[in-house]
């Protein structure tokens, strides 16, 4: 099993998950993060660290949300690693938590 980031992440882009991995397995993308399912080895750390709450276990993510487990996978295949914390986007706080954000996701 692997972890998988949701759309919670979409326009927020917290980076908190990345200090925690032990694995690099995060790669960023112009507004979300996703994670490699090759690379996380499923330690849970980066779920409590994310202000979104957007990191479940593959086999725990919310109904609707299942889509992200396949984009997960592809993006990370195009997306940079990202291994240190950054600065949200300043309008982050705005986007916590606001539902219907998948459309938004920029590729």
């Amino acid at each position: 099993m692997t972890y998988v980031v949701t759309e919670s992440c979409i326009k927020c882009k917290y980076t908190d998950c990345v200090d925690v991995c032990p694995v690099d397995c995060f790669h960023e993308g112009p507004n979300c993060l996703v994670i490699d399912p090759e690379e996380c080895i499923d330690c849970t750390l980066c779920v409590a660290e994310c202000p979104a709450e957007a990191i479940f276990a593959e086999d725990d993510v919310p109904a609707g949300q299942e889509l992200f487990i396949a984009l997960n996978a592809e993006l990370a295949k195009k997306w940079p690693a990202i291994i240190e914390r950054k600065e949200p986007p300043a309008d982050a706080d705005e986007w916590l938590q606001k539902p219907g954000k998948r459309d938004l996701l920029e590729r």
